[in-house]
């Protein structure tokens, strides 16, 4: 059972439209989400949600992970793609990060690579897939 401690600032998931990985639980895969995602536990591959995602105190991510707003209480390895990520005061953020807003917390951690995501990388996203299926057509 995850413990949330509603003294921090960070968001707390609501677990009426909220995933949850507990501490304790380790899980290897794929995830594609239409909710929230509260991870505490371990979670190692790649993550696509349009929704936030929480990595908790004790929350570990090793892979790839593509939101719209990313909090990071915890560690995360990998690649992070977010319109927001805040790493907040514990959290600890290690690969490369492709977002629109980065908030780092005093005593947050981030070692690597970060490059802002333009409107211009926007449209040029969707142009790309605009083409490629009238390619297909």
């Amino acid at each position: 059972m995850a413990i949330f401690n509603h003294s921090d600032n960070a968001p707390t998931p609501n677990n009426n439209n909220t995933t949850i990985i507990t501490e304790g639980s380790f899980i290897k895969g794929e995830m594609k989400l239409d909710c929230n995602l509260y991870i505490d536990g371990e979670f190692e591959g790649t993550i696509h949600s349009k929704k936030l995602i929480t990595i908790g105190k004790s929350g570990k991510v090793h892979g790839e992970i593509h939101t719209n707003h990313l909090v990071v209480q915890g560690t995360v390895e990998g690649s992070v793609e977010a319109e927001r990520l805040e790493i907040m005061a514990a959290g600890k953020v290690k690969g490369s990060i492709l977002s629109s807003e980065l908030v780092i917390e005093a005593k947050g951690h981030f070692e690597g690579d970060s490059k802002i995501k333009s409107k211009e990388m926007k449209n040029k996203a969707v142009n790309t897939v605009v083409d490629e299926k009238k390619k297909e057509a």
